[in-house]
């Protein structure tokens, strides 16, 4: 018998069939002897109607009633849910945040968990019942109910999997799990067995949109094995398990490519080189709250230096705004940017072990005419900043030179 947490999506459960579908699957870990806790996201489209609604009320919602308002999707889900394991023949009961006692602080619209209270799910699952959470959700020490933000509900079944010492988590999606890169861009796409933390951290910081890097940074915190796969039928596999590195992992040099489309670069030039220059270009930004991503830093021979950092593309125009700014203050030679670059990713922790992983990168882009215009690299990954027409061939082209698309040998 094991103790799993389930974790279902709003496409999972968007509509009376899919939710029966759900108690169905739910139902057969119950009968292989399994206590199980499910946590569910609203369904599809019903955050973005009470978003809709909430506009219509106010131009700039009062978040506190923005909290009490969200909390209503996942409420939706729980109840209907918990009917149709009854239905089943399968006994369970639902909890919103505020009924599990998952406590919060008081950041409304972004709150983080800081307690949850076990002692009425685990007399539930002792009593032979499914335990059925509302993800997304908690109350302050006011009596405040609060939001977690975006990915809320996966960071809700890692704390409760966490607090409960489960034996994993499970992610259910639309997806069947993590793959060497978005086998719509490269058909060969491989699902990874397993993944570490680590990895699935980079993946996600970089692009991949299988899991919030919230819930990933909560379970390496908690040590709770992560699970990702499919919710919908005829999708049923093993998923991919994420988990601490294990003797044969580092044998995979590399585990996958992630990339992101949403990036820009700005450039400025010739400012003076000297003290507190970069923190007098990057200041503004940061202040302005547009997080920036690679920063690249080139010294001329005339003790100038020429500046480059990207953002997000939503960001762009602001920054530039900024930059130019500072620019005049600087009395700098010129600013420039360009919103039309992306970023490319190799991750994998066998980087660490293994030596020509970035000339390999660099002599497939070449063969393919790809100019990379800016680099960053960390102990297990290596990004590119190349123009963005070439996003699709880049990531083909590495995942072919590194052959991705085949399993690495058993240890």
């Amino acid at each position: 018998m094991a103790l799993i947490v389930h974790k279902y999506g709003g496409t999972s459960v968007g509509a009376v069939d899919r939710i029966q579908n759900v108690a169905r699957k739910v139902k057969g870990f119950v009968d292989n002897g399994d206590q199980v806790v499910v946590v569910v996201s609203a369904m599809s489209g019903e955050t973005n109607r009470l978003v809709a609604l909430a506009g219509a009320m106010q131009e700039k919602p009062d978040a506190r009633e923005m909290d009490v308002l969200l909390s209503t999707g996942e409420q939706v889900t729980i109840a209907l849910l918990s009917m149709a394991l009854k239905a089943t023949g399968c006994d369970a009961r639902s909890y919103t945040g505020t009924q599990v006692h998952i406590l919060t602080d008081s950041a409304h619209n972004k709150a983080r968990i800081l307690d949850i209270d076990e002692k009425k799910m685990r007399a539930d699952l002792e009593a032979g019942r499914v335990v059925v959470v509302a993800g997304f959700q908690g109350v302050d020490e006011h009596g405040n109910i609060t939001t977690l933000g975006r990915g809320g509900s996966d960071t809700t079944a890692v704390a409760l999997a966490a607090a409960l010492k489960a034996d994993e988590c499970q992610i259910y999606t639309d997806v069947d799990g993590v793959y060497t890169t978005d086998p719509r861009v490269v058909p060969e796409a491989r699902r990874l067995d397993r993944i570490t933390f680590e990895e699935m951290l980079e993946m996600a910081s970089l692009g991949s949109k299988v899991l919030q890097i919230r819930s990933v940074e909560f379970a390496g915190k908690y040590n709770v094995p992560l699970r990702v796969l499919s919710s919908f039928e005829g999708k049923e596999g093993p998923g991919t398990l994420i988990t601490y590195e294990e003797d044969g992992m580092e044998d995979a040099r590399i585990s996958g490519i992630a990339f992101n489309r949403d990036e820009a670069k700005l450039t400025i030039q010739g400012v003076p080189d000297q003290p507190g220059v970069a923190y007098r270009i990057l200041g503004p930004i940061g202040e302005a709250n547009i997080e920036i991503d690679m920063i690249v830093q080139n010294v001329a021979s005339d003790d100038t230096t020429d500046f480059t950092f990207t953002v997000h593309r939503n960001d762009y125009d602001k920054a530039l705004a900024i930059l130019q700014k500072t620019a005049q203050e600087l009395g700098a030679r010129e600013v420039n940017g360009d919103d039309r670059i992306v970023k490319i990713s190799l991750v994998g922790v066998g980087m660490r072990s293994h030596a020509g992983i970035a000339s390999t990168m660099f002599e497939a882009l070449a063969k393919e005419a790809i100019n990379i215009r800016m680099i960053s690299t960390s102990e297990i990954k290596i990004s590119v900043v190349v123009d963005e027409k070439y996003l699709e061939l880049g990531v083909r082209a590495l995942h072919s030179a590194f052959n991705l698309e085949e399993a690495p040998a058993a240890p």
